[in-house]
């Protein structure tokens, strides 16, 4: 991938591949991309400066229609040739501001990490906070749904699904992955293999370096491609166009990628576990002698995830599906404690390497449905509280939690169990987000309004086509 610095080198990216349009895009409220294209020949050093306008009243979460009126502007280090268009199209992401103010409108995500990044510089308790998210999702053969006044229903279909181990087909081979034990079978099992790699491929031409891909726990066709660890607003970026690519391939091949959390009943969900540390001056803020390898600032921040756990899921953990996946008993990461290699923790310390370098905190909690802005920068905001008051994360629990007395688990604290949980929980313990004036008690307040009318409430208010099975002939 060709990297821009400037304007004027996108501008020359543009005349020497011959770019016929420029793609701006940005995102809305919820973690969805947006964008408007525009003829390469709309684009100059000064749109750079002074944007392109667009209706805000009409996304998701944003402006009222008196006061519509936005601009975005282009950010040049975000360039690249779009790999699916077919006419040469430039891709580029945008930051949101306020044509009448010039400042940066207070509920663009890709801005409040941006804020994010900053705030952690003016405490000086770091200059970079780097993100190393595990994205998981599943490749569908065909998914169909519908909600009516009279019906709803939802139908998933996957070539290498257990329940079409009984097909009558000729293109049935007998290799199907069985439920709960998807987790790195070789091909002809692992059916997606060469499309993962395809994926991988299409992501290093991107300029997003990937370490690994393979098969996840569940059946059809759920899978895993990890990135490198980046600073919190880059990797926010690719987080992005990872799901935009992964997309993008899967459709070439009439699949479909969904990053639903939990699409399927009886298997394992779709989770992001977030690896992430904290560093200053190239040093890194949580290698040290402490548990775990961690230094004091380390197991603080461990301390402020902990303390703010359930307000925080109404950010990583932002869909009422979020909360399938999230059930006590089962392998879900609800458990708010730590530990050393204990995947059965809400956070684990990696001990695979004793390099400080490689020092990090995995909070496995969050699912890839959140929009990552808001996640990573909520995440960090927790870390910085807990550093700063000294949380104290109390003691790691190094059991299989799975597997201890009742009155033992009793006293670990959990996750959510609901998104309604979630934002109640975000309503009385914020303050923590306002610091640096990172997230704003606009965005607070229309972030909880918004999922409770949109989401919370479309789902209370819906029969569910389970409570026909249960309570019909009652």
């Amino acid at each position: 991938m060709e990297r821009c610095n400037t304007p004027k080198q996108v501008l020359e990216l543009c005349k020497k591949r011959d770019v016929k349009f420029i793609d701006l895009r940005f995102m809305d409220f919820p973690g969805l991309w947006q964008h408007l294209t525009v003829p390469v020949d709309e684009l100059s050093e000064s749109s750079f400066e002074h944007g392109f306008g667009f209706d805000g009243s009409s996304l998701r979460g944003w402006q009222a229609i008196n006061e519509s009126d936005m601009l975005i502007l282009p950010v040049s280090e975000t360039a690249m040739i779009d790999p699916f268009m077919p006419l040469t199209t430039l891709s580029i992401l945008c930051d949101v501001k306020d044509p009448r103010t010039r400042k940066e409108y207070s509920r663009d995500p890709r801005s409040i990490g941006r804020k994010c990044a900053e705030y952690v510089r003016k405490t000086g308790i770091g200059d970079t906070v780097y993100f190393g998210p595990e994205l998981e999702f599943f490749i569908f053969d065909r998914v169909r749904y519908d909600q009516n006044i009279n019906s709803a229903f939802y139908f998933i279909d996957a070539a290498e699904g257990v329940w079409n181990r009984g097909l009558d087909d000729p293109e049935n081979k007998g290799h199907k992955v069985r439920q709960k034990e998807g987790y790195f079978p070789v091909p002809p099992t692992d059916s997606d293999h060469d499309l993962r790699s395809e994926m991988v491929a299409m992501l290093q031409e991107a300029g997003i370096r990937v370490e690994a891909h393979h098969h996840e726990v569940a059946t059809g066709g759920q899978a895993e491609i990890d990135m490198r660890f980046q600073e919190l607003v880059r990797m926010a970026d690719s987080v992005m166009m990872y799901k935009y690519i992964v997309k993008g391939v899967a459709a070439r091949h009439g699949k479909t990628v969904t990053f639903m959390p939990k699409p399927l009943f009886g298997d394992n969900g779709s989770g992001m576990h977030v690896h992430t540390s904290i560093w200053k001056a190239g040093k890194n803020m949580f290698a040290g002698g402490e548990y775990a390898g961690l230094t004091k600032e380390g197991l603080w921040a461990i301390g402020g995830i902990l303390h703010h756990a359930k307000s925080l899921c109404a950010f990583t953990n932002p869909t009422t599906n979020s909360y399938k996946r999230l059930v006590p008993g089962y392998e879900a990461p609800v458990n708010m404690c730590y530990s050393t290699s204990n995947r059965s923790a809400g956070i684990r310390i990696p001990m695979y390497s004793d390099r400080p370098e490689t020092k990090r905190i995995e909070f496995r909690a969050p699912d890839s449905s959140c929009n990552p802005y808001l996640a990573f920068s909520a995440i960090t905001m927790a870390m910085i509280d807990g550093i700063q008051k000294k949380m104290d994360p109390g003691k790691p629990i190094d059991k299989d939690i799975y597997h201890l007395e009742p009155e033992d688990l009793a006293k670990i604290p959990t996750t959510p169990s609901s998104l309604e949980e979630a934002l109640d929980c975000l309503e009385k313990d914020h303050d923590w987000l306002l610091a640096g004036d990172v997230f704003t008690p606009d965005v607070i307040h229309y972030w909880i309004r918004y999922k409770i009318e949109n989401e919370v409430d479309a789902i209370r208010m819906r029969p569910h086509p389970f409570e026909f099975c249960m309570y019909f002939d009652m």
